[in-house]
C-alpha cells in the first residue's frame, strides 16, 4: 500500500532538504518527528521542499512552524522551495505566510 504523505530528509550540496510530499497530515507524526532530528543535526541551510504537497492540515502546519523555530534557535537559517498551491494557502490563512523566506536559489536566514 502507498502511503498518502511522506516526510524525508534528504542531504543536497551544502544544504538539508526536508521533502514533504502529498498529505501532510497527523499520520506523518513520526516520519516529522525524525525529520525534524535529522534535519537539525546537520550544520547546513534547512529548505523545506513543499513542491508537491497536496494537502496539508494543522499538524503539518504545526511541523513547519516547530522546524521553524528550531531552527531560528539552532541559529540555522531555513526557507520554502517552492511552496505548492495547498501549503501557500495554509500560510495565508493562518498569517504565517512571511515568517518563511521562500526562494528556491538562495536560503535566506530567518531572524
Amino acid at each position: 500500500m502507498v502511503a498518502a504523505g511522506e516526510i524525508r530528509v534528504e542531504a543536497e550540496p551544502g544544504l538539508t532538504v526536508v521533502r514533504m510530499v502529498g498529505e501532510v497530515d497527523v499520520a506523518l507524526r513520526e516520519q516529522a518527528s525524525s525529520s525534524m532530528v535529522a534535519a537539525l543535526t546537520s550544520d547546513f541551510p534547512i529548505v523545506i521542499d513543499a513542491s508537491e504537497v497536496t494537502f496539508i492540515d494543522s499538524s503539518g502546519l504545526a511541523f513547519v512552524m516547530q522546524l521553524l523555530r528550531a531552527a531560528r534557535e539552532s541559529g540555522l537559517a531555513l526557507s520554502l522551495r517552492d511552496p505548492s498551491r495547498a501549503v501557500r494557502d495554509v500560510l495565508e490563512i493562518v498569517g504565517a505566510a512571511s515568517l518563511l523566506p521562500a526562494d528556491e536559489d538562495e536560503v535566506a536566514p530567518v531572524a
